[in-house]
């Protein structure tokens, strides 16, 4: 029996992120397509006799509780596992930047614990799994076994519809170093609907058809860009040097704090990282 296996979580980028005004139980609802990128965590899985999950990261302090271990208890729930783990999370993910960094790590374990257990989950236990754990598990348990996927993900990011992912884009990713908390962009984003302030989105139902379109014509737009740029000149900043190499597509992903241009050459694309790298923490990432 397999004792120890070593599994990569890929980061996630939005390509457009509509945020709906707050729902009657608090809540949000979004409209985006995510897709998977070349840059991710590593796990290294093994197995431990006693029931429990330790995880154990040298790039950051995590808290007792995490999507990690949130993971490992719903899939004991769901097959009757009794074995524990060891984690050895290796981040390449920056935390806080708006990528899925825990929730992939989260997918990532159970895919980890499918192989060292000998078991399969159905994809109606992955998405029980993940309504437990954060909403944006849903999609990376849609992923594909490597953890590689695109979707149109809507309602709180339970509603995830797979669609064919182009392989052919270049994201020149812009590290900030302002964290901004998902509960903080979304406080932003309502004080901005109480304002009456509100930037037109295409519709849901156009996204895919959007998607593969010339980058020129993308017309997709994040909710939370304008007011996290309002708020962090750095952002601004990062954003309009993209836009300055000729980059026609710059955005933030998710609630932020990483800024991405979209190029579809990888030349344009050496050229932009070349021009920004002395300036900017950034790195050249490719779509999955």
């Amino acid at each position: 029996m397999v004792q120890e296996i070593f599994v990569r979580a890929f980061a996630k980028v939005n390509f457009g992120l509509n945020v709906l005004p707050k729902r009657d139980d608090g809540f949000h609802c979004i409209e985006s397509i995510f897709q998977t990128v070349d840059l991710y965590d590593t796990l290294r899985i093994s197995l431990l006799e006693e029931e429990k999950c330790v995880v154990e990261c040298a790039a950051m302090e995590l808290p007792s509780e995490n999507t990690i271990t949130k993971a490992y208890k719903e899939f004991n729930a769901l097959t009757g596992n009794s074995k524990g783990v060891r984690v050895i999370l290796e981040k390449g993910i920056p935390s806080g930047g708006g990528l899925g960094g825990g929730s992939s790590d989260a997918a990532a374990l159970v895919r980890g614990m499918e192989m060292l257990c000998k078991v399969s989950l159905s994809q109606q236990q992955y998405d029980s799994i993940a309504e437990k754990t954060g909403s944006d598990v849903f999609f990376f348990m849609h992923c594909d076994k490597n953890g590689s996927g695109c979707a149109l993900v809507s309602g709180r990011g339970e509603v995830v519809r797979d669609i064919k992912a182009r392989k052919d884009l270049w994201l020149l990713m812009i590290f900030s170093k302002v964290h901004s908390s998902t509960k903080e962009a979304y406080a932003l984003v309502d004080e901005a609907f109480f304002k009456g302030k509100k930037i037109n989105s295409p519709d849901f139902s156009d996204y895919e058809f959007i998607y593969n379109k010339s980058i020129q014509e993308w017309t997709f737009i994040n909710t939370f860009t304008p007011v996290i740029a309002e708020k962090y000149e750095i952002i601004r900043n990062a954003i309009g040097d993209l836009k300055k190499t000729g980059c026609r597509y710059a955005e933030m992903s998710g609630s932020g704090s990483t800024v991405f241009g979209v190029f579809t050459s990888k030349q344009q694309a050496d050229l932009a990282y070349n021009s920004l790298a002395k300036a900017w923490c950034c790195k050249l990432v490719s779509t999955i």
